[in-house]
């Protein structure tokens, strides 16, 4: 009976220290998987402060963008009216006659034509 009793404790044992010896395989793997997520997750996090920056950046260049743009739709909604209100006074005014509109035949154009002064010419070469 102590034979027994010594055989299955021995059994026992055996099987505790090979329980073991896998538990600690398994731990020094997920140390390693923990520190290498660790660092990516430590990467990553700076990734995310980086886009962040950038994009209140991004905002803030759209909201000084949207404000020049507001500003100069403004100013051309009153250049149109202005334009709208020249165009509507253009139409009370009276129309040219077909006698005012044509050149008299007497009067020509004169064309004069000048030579340049030689003294110039020879300074600037």
């Amino acid at each position: 009976m102590n034979l027994i009793a010594d055989f299955l404790m021995a059994a026992g044992a055996f099987s505790v220290a090979v329980y073991c010896l896998v538990l600690s395989r398994r731990l020094k793997r997920f140390t390693a998987l923990e520190s290498a997520m660790g660092g990516a997750i430590a990467v990553l996090s700076a990734q995310v402060d980086d886009m962040t920056k950038a994009l209140e950046q991004a905002r803030s260049s759209a909201r000084k963008s949207a404000s020049g743009l507001d500003d100069q739709v403004r100013r051309a909604e009153a250049a149109a009216a202005r334009l709208d209100l020249i165009l509507a006074s253009m139409h009370d005014l009276p129309e040219e006659t077909a006698a005012e509109q044509e050149p008299a035949e007497d009067k020509r154009l004169k064309f004069v034509r000048r030579r340049p002064d030689r003294a110039v010419l020879r300074v600037a070469e």
